[in-house]
């Protein structure tokens, strides 16, 4: 009897944790209850032992899908760069950006260098480092970027386009001043930046030096706009 009044609670348990959508202590209730009972825990020990299980099992939930939001075109990490290969780039100071406190303060990040010298392997694990921090992040490369406003702009959906790109918190873009741009792709590419005025947090990569931006944005405004 009491077996089958144990395996109908589990039942309801379940369901109950189907409907509220928390799917860890519904299948983790069992075995959570099991070692608090050989532990000697409290009632309040059990219950926090199945809150935190529920909100560590959220938390990387929420991560997996920032990054998969994210569009990365591969996943890299700090950790799996090879500063040794590259002694011009202050470890310190990639670690210290990982942190995020870019992002709190609204800086942009420019990652200036030749192709092949490691620059979108840092812009792709600063933007992961920001995902495992639950934070809105966007992948793309300035063509891709630019192609998609060109769309947009034709189908009449260039607001609603813009808009979504001032709402994520970070936006990594590869890329930039790889091809020139024409006024009309400037025009673009400077709305999104101009949207995201009170939440600059950009990391950017090029392989031109500033000085020479102008040979590649026929508008000074542009390159204003972008630092």
């Amino acid at each position: 009897m009491t077996a089958t009044r144990d395996n109908a609670l589990e039942a309801s348990i379940r369901n109950a944790c189907k409907v509220l959508r928390l799917p860890t202590i519904g299948s983790r209730s069992k075995a959570l209850a099991a070692e608090a009972v050989s532990a000697q825990q409290t009632h309040l020990s059990y219950l926090w032992a199945l809150l935190e299980a529920e909100l560590e099992d959220r938390g990387e939930r929420r991560q997996r899908r920032r990054v998969h939001e994210a569009r990365f075109p591969r996943l890299k990490t700090i950790d799996t760069f090879r500063f040794e290969d590259a002694p011009h780039i202050p470890a310190a100071t990639i670690y210290e950006l990982a942190g995020g406190g870019f992002i709190d303060r609204a800086e942009r990040v420019i990652l200036i260098g030749e192709p092949g010298t490691g620059k979108s392997h840092l812009a792709i694990a600063l933007g992961i480092a920001a995902c495992m921090q639950s934070r809105r992040v966007r992948f793309t490369t300035a063509a891709s970027l630019v192609n998609e406003l060109i769309e947009s702009r034709d189908d009449h959906t260039l607001s609603k386009v813009v808009a979504r790109y001032a709402r994520y918190e970070l936006i990594v873009l590869d890329e930039l001043a790889y091809v020139p741009l024409n006024a009309s792709e400037a025009e673009l590419l400077f709305q999104v930046l101009d949207a995201r005025a009170e939440v600059p947090a950009t990391v950017i990569t090029t392989n031109l030096p500033f000085s020479e931006w102008t040979s590649v944005f026929p508008e000074p405004r542009l390159c204003k706009a972008i630092v």
